[in-house]
């Protein structure tokens, strides 16, 4: 299989004329670095794969960007922390100036490439658990006086139960918060979920569709 892609070709060609020597840099320490590197296109923009995702690049209006898939493991060979401002980890790129040199990017490449050949895999955050859904008193009396209602927001999901709840204690006055409840348990009488206005937008979009 070829190594280059030429869709990659014609991205660089169709870049804004300060990010093409960027681009080409970058392409060209990233081949130097792993030779065995394959090209591809992902979510529209370049990427470099070498048993599994290496690297990615791209240019936008007035700056270019790189990046490495498993940039938290390359700390230790002096690549810098995620840019708060691009993304990647190099910052906006607006001309080749701003790379570090060809020596360093290489190396890095290949500290890269050496991760993946030994299959190391970046750690996952543990997903963070939320409190269970807790029913605020205004809305727990409305139920008992609406049990249609609260049958309806029982055998919601608990991301639903969730929206309404916070939306009704998110009120900062009381006369908000009552009339939120009552909006509420209209809505849940008619099996509503609490943003069902934007689902039958979305619903009607994909039928038209």
């Amino acid at each position: 299989m070829p190594r280059r892609d030429p869709r990659v070709d014609t991205y660089i060609s169709q870049a804004a004329p300060f990010a093409r020597p960027v681009l080409r840099r970058l392409r060209k320490v990233v081949h130097a670095g792993c030779p065995g590197v394959q090209e591809t296109i992902k979510w529209g923009m370049p990427h470099f794969d070498y048993k599994g995702p290496l690297c990615g690049m791209a240019a936008f209006r007035q700056h270019a960007t790189f990046g490495f898939w498993k940039a938290s493991l390359l700390r230790g060979h002096g690549l810098p922390a995620p840019a708060r401002k691009a993304m990647g980890q190099f910052g906006c790129l607006t001309s080749t100036k701003d790379l570090p040199s060809e020596a360093h990017l290489v190396a890095l490449v290949r500290a890269a490439a050496a991760l993946n050949d030994a299959g190391v895999k970046v750690a996952r955050k543990a997903p963070v658990k939320k409190a269970p859904v807790r029913v605020p008193a205004a809305l727990a009396a409305a139920f008992a006086r609406h049990p249609k209602a609260r049958r309806a927001f029982e055998a919601f999901s608990p991301s639903h139960r969730r929206e309404y709840v916070e939306w009704i204690t998110e009120a900062r006055r009381e006369e908000t918060r009552d009339r939120r409840v009552a909006t509420a348990i209209a809505w849940l009488a008619e099996g509503k979920s609490r943003n069902w206005k934007y689902e039958r937008g979305a619903a009607a979009g994909r039928a038209k569709g």
